[in-house]
């Protein structure tokens, strides 16, 4: 079996090299990175990965705005999104629940149980 893919779009160039590794090394997982949201897309469409952690708060186009596009794509409605959010207020959270995500992991997170997190969310065994 080969191992999953997961695309990560976070403006923070620092942050997607943590969540690389912690995801390669504790998850067993491929990992893409995105910085903006435009590049995210771009790699969503053509790489189609088995899920995306997604940054809510960016500048070119928020996470929200993102999953709406990748939710109307045929390509990539059906791959599961997780938010990556310093937002986590019971509002937030609640309006979060509502979008169809897979999860929400509020920042800061732990990076030594961060692939535990994402594995719990997606029903995925960690190969590490």
């Amino acid at each position: 079996m080969s191992a999953k893919r997961i695309l990560v779009i976070d403006d923070e160039k620092n942050l997607c090299s943590v969540i690389q590794a912690c995801l390669e090394h504790l998850g067993g997982w491929t990992v893409l990175s995105a910085l903006s949201s435009s590049e995210g897309r771009l790699l969503a469409e053509t790489q189609l990965p088995d899920a995306i952690l997604l940054d809510v708060m960016m500048p070119d186009m928020d996470g929200v705005a993102l999953f709406g596009l990748l939710q109307k794509n045929v390509a990539t409605r059906g791959i599961p999104v997780i938010f990556l959010t310093a937002k986590v207020q019971a509002m937030d959270l609640s309006e979060f629940a509502d979008l169809g995500l897979a999860g929400v992991i509020a920042k800061p997170f732990d990076p030594l149980s961060l692939a535990q997190q994402v594995a719990a969310l997606l029903g995925w065994e960690p190969l590490s």
